[in-house]
């Protein structure tokens, strides 16, 4: 049975695994952004583990010659607390080598995009003007040096040079002119100035980057990567090669690639094969769930998909089960999600695979679980297995509704934009799953036993604890509605009248409108 209009209604598909520079896989955003780098999420999920001195030794190049840069323009280099973290970005691109350029300079370019919007949103101008310089600098060096090593270049990438070297032009300027204001009036109406030029910005380096990745995959990248995946005595670079087909795979040229050379088929050897390392089966994991993201419409007709799904699945719920950490079981599990939006025998795959009972185990287990972000990834998974009848006997028996009601009630620790957009997100598909799976009278009495009538008219009446979310109002309403044709005694009368009672789209504009002192 599909769900009903206002239960799809409350539904938001998982973000994709890469996108640009609002979120950071850093921080575990597991947020997006539509560029390729950056994932919905906290421990940089692109990476694995790696000798640290290592990545340090890496890290150099970049650090000195933006920080040098700097200091040449007469720029203060803040001695903040986080000034240090700002200057941990990526490791230096290999010389001649354009695509690797691309992908390192890009990660250091959107990680400083996401810090500014963070340090906009704190009003901590100083900061926010000296990483403007900072990004301005790699910028610059990003666009001087992809222009040495590139094979070829166009008008149209040149004209995206141009704007995107504007923009930081300009947001320079006027950050800098914020520092000399005091009056707070003046100082919000420039706030919103440096935001929008910072969204700009944002854009053109995202069209700038899509561009410039889907000139170099045209030139044999995939296929180079997959010819190291295939042999054995590569084995050692396997991580690196799946963490860059990751990357690039964001573009419609790259899934072609991947398609034309059968890579699908290799990434399910990867993942079902035993012997490879747990790191290595994790970044396939992570290219997975790139080339099945919903929010890619140039994936949607992957063919290949389909005859490795079941190995994939099979693989991807092992991974989860025996996860050493929760930056694995995020990606893992960010690929399962991703593909139950796929298609939708993949539901019935992971229900055969006791998928219901290693996921909420999972949730107990702090080493694998411990982040709004990966919650987000499981409550996806079990929103779109509750469509399916059988679903509700499985979670009853794993007292899975507990633990939905737990997400419900899902709280950021940190207060960032991201986490807090993540728990917004667990909290909506939690109502979504409630909603579906109270069809069965068993669950949506175990429910109504649980008080989960109580949490949702509280998410309904205080914008406060859904944080404002117009789509975790409307998941909640949907889900209201299901228990009370159940149980409608577990309600008060105002409460009915109010949020059961009218059609959805008046309770939607009443409690939407409501102000906290309502409660």
């Amino acid at each position: 049975m599909g769900p009903t209009g206002a239960e799809e209604a409350g539904l938001c598909r998982p973000r994709p695994l890469w996108a640009g520079p609002a979120a950071d896989r850093d921080q575990h955003d597991g947020t997006a952004w539509r560029t390729p780098f950056g994932f919905h999420p906290p421990a940089r999920l692109h990476l694995m583990q790696v000798d640290s001195v290592q990545r340090w030794m890496e890290d150099l190049k970049l650090m000195t010659e933006c920080e040098c840069m700097c200091i040449l323009q007469a720029k203060p280099i803040s001695l903040e607390e986080d000034a240090q973290g700002d200057l941990i970005l990526a490791g230096g691109p290999g010389p001649g080598d354009p695509l690797q350029l691309l992908l390192k300079r890009g990660w250091v370019i959107s990680t400083e995009l996401r810090r500014i919007g963070q340090k906009l949103a704190q009003d901590r101008w100083a900061r926010v003007h000296s990483m403007s310089v900072r990004l301005t600098c790699h910028a610059r060096s990003m666009v001087s040096e992809y222009s040495a090593v590139s094979r070829s270049s166009s008008q149209e990438m040149g004209q995206i040079e141009k704007l995107l070297m504007e923009k930081c032009s300009e947001l320079s300027a006027i950050t800098e002119r914020c520092l000399q204001v005091e009056n707070e009036h003046v100082l919000k109406s420039m706030k919103a100035c440096v935001s929008e030029t910072l969204s700009t910005l944002g854009q053109h380096f995202g069209q700038l980057l899509e561009l410039a990745l889907t000139r170099e995959v045209q030139e044999g990248g995939v296929v180079a990567l997959f010819k190291v995946c295939r042999q054995d005595s590569f084995r050692c670079l396997y991580p690196q090669a799946l963490r860059t087909l990751a990357s690039i795979c964001c573009v419609e040229e790259g899934v072609h690639q991947l398609e034309k050379v059968d890579g699908v088929l290799c990434l399910a050897d990867i993942l079902t094969d035993d012997s490879h390392s747990e790191a290595t089966r994790a970044e396939a994991a992570a290219v997975v769930a790139q080339v099945t993201s919903p929010h890619l419409p140039f994936t949607q007709h992957l063919s290949s998909f389909l005859e490795s799904m079941e190995e994939i699945v099979t693989a991807l719920i092992k991974l989860c089960q025996e996860a050493s950490s929760g930056e694995v079981f995020l990606l893992a599990s960010a690929a399962l999600a991703n593909i139950t939006f796929f298609d939708t025998m993949a539901c019935e795959m992971l229900l055969q695979l006791n998928a219901i009972r290693v996921l909420l185990e999972a949730c107990s287990d702090k080493q694998r679980v411990d982040t709004p972000y990966t919650r987000d990834q499981i409550v996806t998974i079990l929103a779109n297995m509750s469509v399916l009848e059988q679903c509700a006997s499985d979670i009853i028996q794993e007292n899975g509704v507990q633990l939905i009601m737990g997400m419900l009630s899902e709280k950021p620790r940190s207060g960032t934009p991201a986490e807090v957009a993540a728990c917004e997100r667990v909290q909506q598909k939690a109502a979504v799953t409630l909603a579906r799976l109270s069809r069965d009278p068993e669950v949506a009495r175990e429910a109504v036993r649980l008080s989960c009538m109580s949490r949702l008219i509280e998410l309904c009446r205080s914008p406060s604890e859904r944080n404002s979310s117009d789509a975790v109002l409307v998941a909640c309403l949907a889900a209201l509605r299901r228990l009370a044709g159940v149980c409608p005694e577990g309600l008060q009368d105002s409460d009915f009248q109010q949020l059961v009672q009218p059609r959805l789209v008046d309770s939607f504009l009443l409690c939407s409108n409501m102000e906290e002192s309502f409660v």
